[in-house]
């Protein structure tokens, strides 16, 4: 089977990285397309996988983004109408449901994010739709979702490719010293983000001489923004680093939204979100379950307050590890079973 993944941003290839490993030893072939956005390409190039590219990045300007969606679903159909897959899967790809449509390949569309508009297209032309189960259906059919679509997954999106990582890095965390602050800013550039830019500049600078702080800026923009001499003292890589080797070393996270943000979550590391918008009902979950808290106003106070009492909630990360698991064997099963 000849199976069509489209990356539009780096999350993707975390998520897809367990279904290609897998299928790929039961000998079906993947076709990997993604648009030139983020660290997407140098993730795809670290993982050593054929891909082709298909658009560049695109701005926030919602008119910059109609514009662009037409021609990219355009270069997408000729490409799919060349290599011929069997079925096609995207995670918040908004392009991958149109233009399989147009070619007449069943498809997945998969999104954790109720607020995304891109979701509405991709509702109605997408053959299958899968969501979390903390994800309210109704916010989904308000969207354009057809009931009949839609199929509910365990747990939360992460889950599904970090349920065999998990307790690998537990055990790693165990032997090592934790001493780094990673920070993720906000997702300039989404859709979906209305919040303040560089709102945590204050925050890092008066912890950059106390604590070691590591920033995972999202595109060249925001690293060179980080690299001023302001943040001199702090690391900020320029090659996407390892997600054990952040997950092994990371003694607390704190994240402007985004998939990192609950990965750290679900591994029990101590995770501080930041978000300035409304947060999503995944997220919501993760709160309730005691493995993220939620301070937009972050400050320096309540961050010392909160390295001193923060626990890992192992309980709770040991269920969703578990409901990562069946999803994923779910979407591997609906994959096989599509064409």
């Amino acid at each position: 089977m000849k199976i069509w993944i489209d990356f539009i941003n780096t999350p993707q290839v975390s998520f897809f990285e367990p279904f290609i490993k897998k299928l790929e030893n039961e000998g079906h072939e993947f076709i990997l397309t993604c648009r030139d956005s983020s660290n997407t390409v140098d993730l795809l190039k670290q993982k050593g996988w054929s891909h082709t590219i298909i658009g560049d990045r695109v701005e926030k300007s919602l008119l910059k983004k109609l514009f662009a969606f037409p021609i990219r679903v355009l270069n997408l159909i000729k490409f799919i109408k060349i290599t011929k897959p069997d079925v096609a899967i995207g995670q918040s790809s908004f392009y991958l449901p149109l233009a399989s449509k147009v070619v007449g390949v069943n498809s997945i569309y998969t999104n954790d994010n109720e607020h995304a508009l891109g979701n509405i297209p991709s509702f109605l032309f997408a053959s299958n739709i899968f969501l979390p189960e903390n994800l309210s259906i109704s916010k989904a059919i308000k969207q354009g979702a057809s009931k009949k679509k839609i199929k509910q997954y365990p747990g939360i999106k992460e889950g599904v490719y970090l349920w065999e990582k998990g307790m690998e890095i537990q055990e790693a965390r165990k032997n090592t010293s934790q001493k780094k602050i990673y920070i993720r800013p906000e997702p300039q550039t989404a859709q979906y983000y209305s919040g303040k830019e560089n709102f945590m500049d204050d925050l890092i600078i008066d912890l950059k001489d106390i604590y070691e702080i590591i920033i995972l800026t999202r595109d060249v923009t925001q690293r060179k923004h980080y690299l001023e001499s302001k943040f001199d003292g702090i690391y900020v890589p320029e090659k996407p680093l390892d997600f054990k080797s952040i997950a092994t070393d990371c003694l607390i996270f704190i994240g402007a939204g985004g998939s990192m943000t609950r990965e750290m979550a679900l591994m029990g590391i101590p995770t501080i979100s930041v978000y300035q918008g409304e947060l999503l009902d995944v997220d919501k979950y993760l709160i309730e379950q005691d493995l993220m808290v939620h301070k937009p106003d972050l400050n320096r106070g309540y961050f010392e307050d909160f390295l001193t009492n923060s626990k890992n909630s192992k309980k709770n990360q040991g269920v969703l590890l578990e409901k990562g698991k069946e999803a994923f064997e779910l979407f591997k099963h609906t994959i096989l079973t599509l064409k």
